[in-house]
């Protein structure tokens, strides 16, 4: 499309400033040139994945209705109005909070927004086109597109199509919004940009700095073809425009150091801001376009997902609808609405974690600065959760945001450790008197800093997640940046362990199985789980990279010694306390006494005593098919395990439901809605563990195993293909399947050179190198 009648708005001189430091991309300048493709290459409109809407969000209900976009660091909830188009801005890093290290009367973290901190909305945007009101439009849709990672809304107004694509754009590093029309009209409106912290807009920019010190800034500019484009009342101004290129820049100076307390003093983010938004105002829109196309593919195309063909009628609902009928019961299976529940989630990872902060318990996405849990990072399964899917899903880039992370709040955590886990005040301090390595509370901000309670099993389960991403990708480099976690959590627990008199075995101190129970009893299942795999995880560790040999040896004469859960003669539970007695909330939502068995591989269905699997069972049963979505993802994720596929399936079949009148389920706009009774929030940990279930149902792998189709749901399973799925061991499997059998898959090594394939009673060994593959068919 030319730009011969082009004009540019510059808002203030192009500055640059800063340097990406340490594992994360910072808010950073602008290189001069971007790679841009010849090209934009779309999927097209009738064969990509799609949810739309009708209607435009309603305000008020911007965090269920808005549609996300997003490129790891900054993101937007878009609205769709024609007249007056929203967008709720966020960058990852947008943090209020400090290292909150000076405990509470009981020895824990305060846990509140001033010193733990919240994650914060960086900025509100408007684009205001009076004339197309709703009541003078007609055809309008909203779209969602995952396989090219855009929003578009488009309507008719005066016989003139109009359409707007938006999208957050990692090469460009800013939100892109452009209006087009087909026919005669043009476009003629105002774009204003506020913020959330009562600062000034001046000629469509916003700056300011929170309590804790950080620099944050937005900008807003345009391009236009035709027509002109000015300032006035603060506000960028279009006057009939053919074409309009809308850029959105903002961003923070927070920098993942701990020896400069996580900011960049002399970083300008309003400067950054305004030289990314000129330079990417430079190209035009379909170069703009391109650019971010290929980018989103290049991740997303590595996984395929068919679970079959949906009726013509289901595929003319929209979202909402459809959401709807599927969760009415006895209704029909929807199996493209299914598989594009799965990419959707995918399309989140992608959006929400590259090369930057992880994703917390909204991910990128908030509509206040109130979120509950201040959208922190709960390290008791929610962060866990927000990455079982990254490696099965292809996107094991993704992962590098959550070990980045560690790698850079271990000097924070180690310290605080060491000055504070022994306060007398803290009912969870070690009775050995001693404390090394490192510790985190329940909640951790982007400071080095805990909230709420100590949570001593925390700094294993990350080291465990962190050890998983290690199993699928085999890189002794990253091995080699979170082996000091690893180290140092067995260090804090060398100090934790005592021995039990009775069993003459080692237990954990005094403890709290998450999120119920005593908050005092000794050797909880939780605990000895997590510190056995973090034994193992850190031996193997040390050997693969040759490191502190005596040491493994010290921490293998701990694990002999550790007691290991049983079953209880009373319930035939596996217990989840050192008693026969179930001490907890028979249907609570955690699973924590089962976490050696899902995410851990401790307890395994094919080599583990049958009564400790059958205990697995029984308090899976126990703990009912009801419960918030990312429960009832954890429980789906238990049940593939065990391979029962329709107990997994309904599992997951209760997180798509609607979520009607605050009630658990999907919001319109995909999001997981959690019940708060009066109110339901979005958290975002089922968004992403419902998928990773229904992957597991598929494939499923450890290392030295890949079995297909553990748990095949008989609603997916007449035929079906699935490519792309990350593999235990380094692989990628892709699977087809007809009428519940395996009629074709091919394994891939990526690094992997051995591991045994199974379906059913069929096993066959296979060797590679990397790079090859080979196609088996049972």
């Amino acid at each position: 499309m030319s730009h011969t009648r082009r004009t540019i708005l510059k808002a203030g001189s192009v500055i640059g400033a800063g340097a990406a430091i340490g594992g994360l991309r910072t808010f950073t300048a602008q290189a001069e040139e971007v790679d841009r493709p010849a090209s934009v290459q779309l999927v097209s409109e009738q064969d990509a994945t799609t949810f739309f809407h009708l209607a435009p969000a309603v305000e008020s209900r911007i965090i269920e209705q808005g549609l996300p976009i997003g490129n790891g660091r900054l993101g937007a909830l878009v609205g769709g109005n024609p007249a007056s188009d929203s967008f709720y801005v966020t960058d990852v890093s947008l943090w209020a909070g400090d290292k909150n290290d000076v405990l509470d009367n009981e020895g824990q973290f305060p846990y509140e927004r001033v010193h733990f901190g919240t994650f914060n909305v960086l900025a509100q945007a408007a684009v205001s086109i009076p004339e197309h009101a709703p009541n003078v439009i007609t055809r309008y849709r909203r779209t969602l597109d995952i396989s090219n990672g855009i929003v578009t809304s488009s309507y008719e107004y005066k016989g003139t199509r109009y359409r707007r694509e938006v999208y957050s754009s990692h090469p460009d590093d800013v939100i892109v919004m452009r209006l087009t029309r087909d026919g005669r009209g043009a476009h003629t409106g105002t774009i204003s940009i506020t913020g959330t912290h009562n600062e000034s807009t001046v000629d469509g920019t916003i700056s300011g700095k929170l309590d804790n010190g950080l620099k944050y800034a937005a900008v807003v500019q345009a391009a236009s073809r035709g027509g002109r484009i000015g300032l006035k009342d603060n506000q960028v101004t279009f006057t009939d425009c053919a074409e309009v290129v809308i850029v959105i820049s903002g961003g923070t100076n927070y920098v993942p150091r701990y020896e400069i307390g996580y900011m960049n003093a002399s970083a300008d983010p309003l400067a950054i801001a305004r030289d990314k938004a000129t330079k990417t105002l430079k190209a035009s829109g379909d170069a703009l376009l391109a650019t971010h196309v290929r980018d989103y593919q290049s991740l997303y195309n590595r996984m395929t997902v068919n679970f079959g063909q949906s009726s013509r009628h289901q595929r003319s609902m929209d979202t909402w609808s459809r959401l709807v009928v599927r969760g009415t019961p006895g209704a029909a299976a929807d199996p493209e609405l299914e598989a594009s529940y799965l990419q959707f989630g995918r399309y989140l990872m992608i959006t929400g974690s590259r090369d930057n902060l992880p994703l917390n318990l909204q991910g990128l996405w908030l509509h206040n600065n109130t979120p509950d849990w201040m959208a922190d990072y709960h390290t008791d399964v929610n962060v866990q959760m927000n990455y079982w899917m990254a490696d099965r899903a292809g996107l094991s880039d993704c992962f590098e945001p959550f070990a980045d992370y560690c790698v850079a709040q271990l000097p924070g955590w180690t310290k605080t450790t060491q000055e504070l886990f022994l306060d007398p005040r803290n009912r969870f301090r070690n009775s050995s008197g001693k404390v090394g390595g490192w510790a985190v509370a329940y909640s951790t901000n982007i400071y080095g800093g805990s909230g709420w309670w100590w949570h001593s099993g925390g700094n294993a389960w990350i080291c465990n997640s962190l050890w998983e991403h290690y199993e699928y990708t085999q890189d002794r480099a990253y091995l080699a940046k979170i082996y000091p976690l690893l180290k140092g959590a067995c260090e804090f627990w060398e100090h934790r362990l005592i021995m039990d008199p009775v069993r003459q075995k080692l237990v954990a101190d005094k403890d709290w199985s998450p999120e119920h129970g005593p908050q005092d009893a000794i050797g909880i299942t939780y605990a000895q789980e997590l510190c056995w795999d973090l034994f193992e995880h850190f031996r193997a560790a040390s050997t693969i990279l040759n490191k502190d040999r005596a040491y493994a040896q010290t921490i293998a004469g701990l694990q002999e010694k550790l007691y290991m859960p049983e079953v209880s003669p009373k319930s035939g539970w596996l217990q989840e306390w050192m008693s026969p007695d179930n001490l907890g909330e028979t249907t609570h939502r955690h699973l924590s006494g089962l976490i050696g068995f899902f995410p851990g591989d401790r307890i395994k269905t094919d080599t583990s005593p049958r009564e400790l699997v059958e205990g697995v069972r029984q308090q899976l049963i126990a703990r009912g098919m009801d419960s918030f979505g990312w429960a009832c993802a954890w429980r789906a994720l238990c049940w593939a395990r065990l391979k029962d596929s329709e107990r997994a399936y309904q599992l997951f079949l209760n997180v798509l439901r609607p979520s009607v009148s605050n009630s658990n389920g999907t919001a319109p706009n995909l999001f997981d809605m959690y019940s708060q009774g009066s109110y339901a929030i979005f958290q975002i940990d089922a968004n992403f563990g419902a998928p990773s279930a229904m992957i597991e149902m598929l494939v499923y792998s450890r290392p030295g195993l890949i079995e297909l189709l553990p748990a095949l749901p008989a609603q997916w399973a007449k035929t079906g293909k699935i490519t792309g799925v990350g593999a235990r061991g380094g692989f990628t499997v892709d699977v087809s399947w007809r009428d519940g059998k395996v009629t074709s898959a091919t394994i891939h090594s990526t690094t992997g050179t051995e591991t045994v394939v199974q379906f059913g009673s069929w096993r066959k060994n296979i060797r590679l190198r990397p790079g090859q593959s080979v196609t088996v068919r049972p």
